[in-house]
C-alpha cells in the first residue's frame, strides 16, 4: 500500500473506516482481494510474485496492511518480502503485541516497512526504521511511504477530506473512492524532497498515482461496525487510470 487513511474509535457506526491504495508496478502479477483457498477465512490480494499480500482481513477478526518504507538508493537484494509479514499475521492466532514482540528481533530482515497491525482488540503500528512500535491512539490517521502522519501533501490533503467525510453518521463509500482516487499531483512549491529527484517526486505526490509503468494497481475500503461485521470493497486498475473491476464482501465475523 502506498496511501492510507484510517478512522480507528472514531466514527459512531463504524469501530473502524479504511480506505487505501495499492501502487506497483503494473508487470509485477497480483490477483486482486480473493477467499484464499489454502487458507479460509483469509480475505487479501495475492501477489503471485513473492506469495505475499498487501492488506487483508480474516473471519476471526483480524486485519493487516503494508507499506513501503521509501529509502532511495537501498537494495532489496537478500532481503525477505515484506508481503510476508501480512499474510504470516493473517494466518496467525498470536494477539498483535506477541507477533510483534518476536517480529522486533527480525526486523532488519526486511527492507523498510510500516505494518498495520489489528487482532480486533489492539491496533499497533510497526516500523523498523525509528521507533519500532507504537500503539495506535483513537482518531484519523494517515500513512504513505514514511512513518504514520507524516505531514506529506497528499496525506494531509486526503486525511482532511477524509475527516470531513466521516463527520456524518452515514458513510458514502463513493465519496471515499473520490478521495483516494485524486490523480492530480501537487504544484513544485509544495514538493517533499524525499531523494528521488523532481519527476518522480511529482508524480508519485498524487493521491492516485497513473504511469505507464508504475501507478495505484487496487483501491479498498474496510468498514468495520460496532458489531464486528466488516464490508469489505475493492476496486482494480489497468494502467491509464480506468477501473477494470469491482469487488464486495459481506463478512460475519467467526465468534
Amino acid at each position: 500500500m502506498c496511501l492510507v487513511l484510517l478512522a480507528y474509535e472514531h466514527h459512531p457506526r463504524y469501530r473502524l473506516v479504511l480506505a487505501a491504495n495499492r501502487d506497483e508496478y503494473h508487470d509485477r502479477p497480483s490477483q486482486y482481494a480473493h477467499w484464499w483457498q489454502d487458507h479460509p477465512g483469509l480475505l487479501a490480494g495475492r501477489d503471485l510474485e513473492a506469495d505475499g499480500t498487501w492488506l487483508g482481513v480474516n473471519r476471526s477478526g483480524r486485519l493487516a496492511l503494508v507499506t513501503n518504507f521509501r529509502e532511495p538508493g537501498t537494495r532489496d537484494q537478500g532481503k525477505r518480502s515484506r508481503g510476508d509479514l501480512v499474510r504470516n499475521f493473517l494466518t496467525d492466532d498470536r494477539r498483535a503485541s506477541e507477533f510483534a514482540a518476536d517480529l522486533s528481533a527480525d526486523a532488519s530482515a526486511y527492507s523498510g516497512f510500516n505494518l498495520l497491525l489489528f487482532d480486533g482488540e489492539n491496533f499497533l503500528y510497526l516500523c523498523n526504521r525509528g521507533d519500532f512500535q507504537e500503539i495506535l491512539q483513537p482518531g484519523i490517521h494517515g500513512l504513505s511511504n514514511h512513518r504514520l502522519n507524516t505531514p506529506w501533501p497528499k496525506v494531509e490533503k486526503t486525511r482532511r477530506l477524509f475527516a470531513n467525510a466521516l463527520s456524518s453518521a452515514d458513510v458514502d463509500k463513493t465519496e471515499l473512492f473520490s478521495i483516494i482516487g485524486d490523480n492530480r499531483p501537487f504544484d513544485d512549491k509544495v514538493l517533499p524532497d524525499t531523494g528521488i529527484g523532481h519527476d518522480l517526486e511529482k508524480l508519485l505526490s498524487a493521491p492516485f498515482i497513473v504511469s505507464p509503468d508504475y501507478g495505484t494497481r487496487c483501491s479498498t475500503l474496510v468498514l468495520w461496525d460496532h458489531s464486528g461485521d466488516i464490508h469489505f470493497s475493492e476496486r482494480s486498475f489497468t494502467p491509464d487510470g480506468k477501473m477494470d473491476q469491482e469487488k464486495s464482501y459481506q463478512i460475519r465475523l467467526d465468534r
